[in-house]
């Protein structure tokens, strides 16, 4: 687990900036004496209070998107979700750079943009990276130091996979809907990758020339199995629900489709439906009874849109 120092935190109670404790990297302390102890499978519940209104994602859930994203369907995005995030960490001058993941899930978008900046995994000194199968790759390692990472989500049953996928990053039970617990001008670059956004908060924490990549689906995402597997639809005017969502705090800098012919096994059919909001609402006999009558392959476009945005002040 990492060092606290390494880290723009703030408390979540008081506000105040937080320092390792005296258990070193696993408990975190403030100025007023709030502390915070890392949970055996090493991340920190910032949920304080009432908790949150919403909904996290259950083990189950977890589970179905840990095993769809290790098996690689979705690498190509996390591929491209790093290399427009990367630009922004590797130009950072002074000092190092840092990145909020927010709804970092099980971490694995994440943790291909963190090996984009491991020279040589193997090299002393360097963090092992942990890829998935068909996972990271260092292809651009820019000045070679790993950046500082955050990851934050409202599932501690996520948080439990990411905190092993990604060691070197604090992993943060919190909600995006709440003051976020890193300070003011503190990161340069922010990714969501199907997650809410908060833009007054993504606004404060990011730096000025920092960048925020945000992923959409766009219209046919999934449309060959959505219906029969109980998925949500896509929102009518995504994009400009997006822009709204960020205006006054972002800019537009570009955007980029990428689409994905998928060949799925019936396993993975209901995993991808089970992994995503739906799966609060699936009847799991059903998509049981769904992947038993699959054929061994079904053929599946993913659709994806990828936005830049830069802070406006």
């Amino acid at each position: 687990m990492p060092s606290a120092p390494d880290f723009p935190l703030l408390c979540p109670v008081c506000r105040n900036s937080l320092r390792s404790g005296g258990d070193g990297a696993r408990t975190l302390v403030c100025g007023a004496g709030h502390s915070f102890d890392a949970a055996k499978q090493g991340y920190f519940n910032f949920l304080v209070g009432k908790g949150t209104a919403f909904e996290a994602d259950t083990a189950q859930m977890v589970a179905a998107r840990f095993d769809f994203l290790s098996a690689g369907h979705y690498q190509p995005l996390a591929d491209a979700v790093a290399e427009l995030a990367a630009p922004a960490l590797a130009g950072v001058r002074e000092g190092r750079p840092a990145v909020l993941d927010a709804g970092t899930g099980t971490g694995h978008y994440l943790r291909t943009l963190l090996d984009r900046f491991v020279p040589d995994r193997f090299e002393p000194g360097c963090v092992e990276s942990n890829p998935v199968e068909g996972g990271g790759r260092a292809v651009d390692a820019g000045s070679g130091i790993v950046p500082t990472a955050i990851g934050l989500d409202i599932s501690k049953f996520a948080l439990r996979r990411a905190a092993r996928l990604n060691p070197e990053a604090l992993n943060v039970v919190g909600d995006v809907w709440q003051p976020l617990p890193v300070a003011d001008n503190a990161v340069d670059a922010i990714t969501v990758v199907f997650a809410p956004r908060n833009a007054p908060e993504f606004a404060r924490v990011l730096r000025r020339g920092g960048r925020l990549v945000v992923v959409t689906p766009r219209p046919g995402h999934l449309a060959e199995i959505a219906g029969q597997t109980g998925m949500l639809g896509i929102e009518p005017a995504k994009d400009e629900r997006l822009a709204a969502s960020l205006g006054g705090h972002f800019a537009p800098v570009e955007a980029r489709d990428l689409d994905l012919a998928l060949a799925l096994s019936p396993r993975d059919v209901t995993r991808l439906a089970f992994m995503g909001p739906a799966g609060h609402h699936l009847d799991r006999s059903a998509l049981a009874a769904l992947e038993a009558a699959l054929a061994p392959s079904t053929s599946v476009s993913a659709r994806f849109r990828i936005s830049v945005f830069a802070p406006l002040a």
